[in-house]
């Protein structure tokens, strides 16, 4: 049960439940709990029963999948404010495809995945709006797909280099070991190493250790043209 007014307050603002009436978002905050995990922690693991959805309040929260030939593949990096594992939902999947864990420690809101259903099913003018919602996830996803497929390995990095600085002033902290990030990207950790330096030797970046700050950020987003 949650009790915090500030954690319910972050919990209506999210779009899977500021439409609730205010007596579905009580029995919501009823029946949710607040898990909290220290740096490393599981949550959950790839191929556990998927019964309850997340929204992260502070911390971080890696996303991996193991492919079918055993490599660990970077899948997501939850940052406060985001919910996860909510589209298993209503895709009828029962386990989790991926496992997540603490990057460092977390604070978590865990709900009910029947319990929500449920209430979805009684406002069903709700769901159109989740559904649009999810569509211009999905859309995000497709376009990541495409990156993938279409685009060579320095465009690939190029684009998540941009990706990453956006709002920050150049600013990128990788918090992840770049074999995940060059998983994400579906380059080898090799290659993502080599075209690191190739752009710092081409004075776009500079970087230390895990600490990259991009210096022209036109030349970068021009430098695969």
């Amino acid at each position: 049960m949650l009790t915090d007014f500030t954690t319910l307050e972050t919990l209506r603002q999210h779009h899977l439940f500021d439409k609730l009436p205010e007596s579905a978002f009580i029995e919501v905050g009823n029946l949710a709990n607040l898990r909290r995990l220290d740096s490393s922690d599981i949550l959950f693991h790839q191929g556990d029963t998927a019964d309850r959805f997340y929204l992260l309040l502070e911390g971080q929260i890696i996303l991996t999948r193991v492919l079918p030939e055993g490599n660990e593949k970077l899948v997501e990096i939850i940052q406060p404010g985001q919910v996860f594992a909510d589209s298993l939902l209503f895709c009828g999947t029962r386990h989790y495809p991926a496992t997540a864990s603490a990057l460092k420690s977390s604070c978590l809101v865990s709900i009910d995945n029947a319990h929500y259903r449920r209430l979805l099913e009684e406002q069903p003018s709700i769901c159109l709006e989740l559904l649009a919602s999810f569509s211009i996830r999905l859309h995000q996803r497709l376009t990541e797909i495409d990156t993938l497929a279409v685009a060579n390995a320095s465009r690939r990095v190029v684009r998540f280099l941009c990706q990453e600085q956006a709002g920050s002033n150049g600013q990128i902290r990788l918090s992840v070991p770049k074999r995940l990030i060059a998983s994400q990207l579906g380059i080898q950790p090799e290659t993502f190493s080599r075209i690191l330096h190739r752009l710092i030797d081409a004075g776009l970046i500079a970087m230390e250790r895990r600490n990259i700050r991009v210096i022209n950020t036109l030349r970068l987003a021009n430098y695969c043209e």
